[in-house]
């Protein structure tokens, strides 16, 4: 197709540029006009991150066609304010600390500036509701609307502008003090570049073919017809790999590219680098793959049987690792127990959702130091397993920290930094890889799913004299983080609570799923919810307050814990004081609470309405709706 030129207006200049007519106006801008600080966050309309105002009015530029900007006036978050300096409300958003991550801010500002065009006296609610198309994932959203509500003050003369200056210290005081966050300015302006907003002169555009099959041998790659296709410059597969092909956290067992085997849907089997987007992406569907299918597993618990499909050689039975905790005589503490609660709880894989996807640049420097750029969290262990991978001594290898547009954990692990670092050397070019919003949920680490059977056995004034505990989490294909999480989740498990008899198993398991990785809490959530449900359900069988029942287990000063580590200071019993004081919980057993919650009716600042809770079932059967 012919290419497009498109005459508008940006940022208050005139512009005249050609353009492929397959872009759309987020590409434009970011690639031709290089305003990145336009994020590509979804690509699909839903988060926000890209949002512009087009003849003044806000739209998802990831929706719209770039032949559609012709004759437009489009402002942009560059376009908010003279360079170096900053709008009213991204001053607002610096002084709040709505930045966090800094990916969504842009888009955010780009939102908030619309509501108060708008509507300048809009209040929170409406501020809410007009800021309800744009997606943050670290802030959870307060600051934000504080930021917003500070503008709108500031704009009406509610407040003098001195209101958007930096706070003095308290008396001289610095530790506990509001102090402004540096990178805060470059985030609120859009200015600071994530990997993906990075370009280098003479820059390659990579992509990744993956398994469409869950468990299947591969029994030949033919990439020719794809090397032969102009405008393609390299095309990589397991046997580019000159070192030693494995890699982990702990368990290094996950080649770079599928080596002989997949194992999951969506897993690396080759990549290519060519001049432009569009090319590496037809050039994928020239590569020619035979597979062979395996019987896949996909229930952690059906993968330790004996006969189950095995995933890895050197785990014939699927498990990653195992973490036995023993203390005491379990049994002998169910049988002084007055009451024993034995419950099973699921919890699902859940997905990071970082508004960054994935991204990153690699290329080999002048000195033939393979430098890798990418918003990887542990950059000094993935600089030495690169080493390995590529052969080179440690000193020809560079990774540099890119900002970090959320991780939560998920971007511990090193994915498709090696493929980066392969594709430099192969083609003596600078390779960028930016994965889709639909790749990075397909091919990357979620929290681990788990099935945990906990039994807890008490005496009747609330006493835990046993808990027995087994946790069985499905990591995935390949090791991960699987092995420290299942040392977090057994060694936190039970709480900080002074138990006498403990027994703790937590498996980690190998199957045909999307590999599980570190995620917030790092295993401890999984059997943490286990133990606190069951202590709420022991709570209300034995007539006990839930914060009772807690205080009376509770480790205190010169606890020993599960794992026989002697602590000098134990601050739950004031973490929870200050807990229930906080919530203005109201004292006793849930089965005596009824209907209607008073936690919350008390006078002061802050504190909401009085709520009932739901519809509920009376004992004729009929359902009685809240008031």
């Amino acid at each position: 197709m012919p290419e497009l030129r498109i005459e508008a207006t940006l940022n208050g200049r005139k512009i005249a540029r050609k353009a492929q007519p397959h872009l759309r106006l987020l590409d434009f801008l970011r690639e031709d006009m290089h305003l990145t600080g336009t994020k590509d966050g979804c690509g699909a309309g839903e988060c926000g991150a890209c949002s512009v105002f087009v003849d003044g009015v806000l739209m998802k530029s990831c929706m719209m066609p770039v032949g559609k900007a012709q004759g437009a006036q489009i402002e942009t978050v560059e376009g908010l304010a003279h360079k170096g300096e900053l709008s009213l409300l991204q001053k607002a958003f610096h002084k709040t600390g709505a930045s966090q991550c800094g990916y969504c801010i842009p888009g955010m500002v780009m939102a908030a500036t619309s509501a108060l065009r708008v509507n300048p006296f809009a209040d929170r609610e409406e501020i809410k509701e007009r800021l309800g198309g744009n997606i943050c994932r670290c802030t959870g959203y307060q600051k934000i609307f504080d930021a917003v509500e500070l503008a709108r003050d500031v704009q009406n003369g509610r407040l003098p502008a001195t209101a958007l200056l930096e706070d003095e210290p308290e008396d001289g005081r610095y530790i506990g003090a509001n102090v402004r966050r540096l990178d805060a300015p470059s985030k609120v302006s859009g200015a600071l570049k994530y990997a993906g907003d990075m370009t280098i002169p003479g820059m390659l555009h990579m992509q990744v073919l993956r398994s469409p099959h869950p468990h299947a041998l591969i029994e030949s790659i033919d990439t020719s017809e794809a090397e032969a296709m102009a405008g393609v410059e390299g095309v990589i597969t397991c046997d580019d790999v000159p070192g030693e092909d494995n890699f982990g956290v702990f368990v290094h067992d996950q080649p770079v590219m599928a080596r002989g085997k997949v194992r999951y849907v969506g897993e690396a089997v080759a990549a290519v680098a060519a001049e432009d987007l569009v090319t590496a992406r037809l050039a994928l569907a020239k590569i020619k793959v035979v597979y062979k299918g395996l019987i896949a597993v996909f229930d952690p618990e059906q993968a330790m049987q004996p006969g189950a499909p095995v995933l890895h050689d050197d785990a014939p039975d699927n498990v990653t690792k195992h973490i036995p905790i023993r203390k005491g005589d379990v049994e002998a503490g169910f049988a002084r127990s007055d009451l024993v609660v034995e419950q099973d709880y699921d919890t699902q894989a859940i997905e990071h959702a970082y508004l960054e996807p994935e991204a990153g640049l690699g290329y080999v420097d002048h000195d033939g130091v393979v430098t890798i750029i990418s918003p990887s969290q542990n950059i000094t262990h993935h600089r030495h397993m690169l080493a390995k991978i590529i052969a080179k001594p440690i000193n020809k290898v560079r990774f540099i920290m890119s900002p970090v547009g959320g991780g939560f954990g998920g971007k511990e692990d090193m994915i498709y930094q090696g493929m980066l670092a392969l594709m430099a050397m192969k083609t003596h070019r600078p390779v960028r890889l930016v994965f889709t919003r639909e790749e990075s949920i397909a091919v990357t680490a979620k929290r681990h799913p788990s099935r945990t059977t906990l039994r807890m056995g008490l005496t009747s004034d609330g006493r835990i004299q046993a808990i027995s505990l087994k946790m069985i989490c499905d990591g995935g294909a390949y090791g991960l983080s699987t092995e420290g999480v299942m040392r977090k989740a057994a060694i936190l498990g039970a709480g900080p609570y002074d138990i006498p008899n403990l027994q703790v198993d937590t498996y980690g398991v190998y199957t045909n799923n999307t590999p599980s990785g570190a995620f917030r809490s790092f295993g401890a959530l999984q059997t943490q919810f286990a133990t606190e449900s069951t202590l709420d359900i022991a709570a209300e069988k034995l007539g006990l307050d839930p914060f009772e029942i807690r205080r009376i287990n509770a480790m205190r000063d010169g606890a020993q814990t599960h794992t026989k580590q002697q602590l000098k200071s134990v601050s739950y019993l004031r973490v929870l004081e200050a807990a229930e004081r906080a919530s203005k919980w109201e004292k006793g057993a849930p089965v005596y609470r009824g209907g209607t919650r008073q936690d919350f009716a008390n006078e002061g600042d802050g504190v909401r309405a009085p709520c009932s809770l739901g519809a509920r079932f009376r004992t004729d059967g009929k359902l009685e709706a809240a008031e």
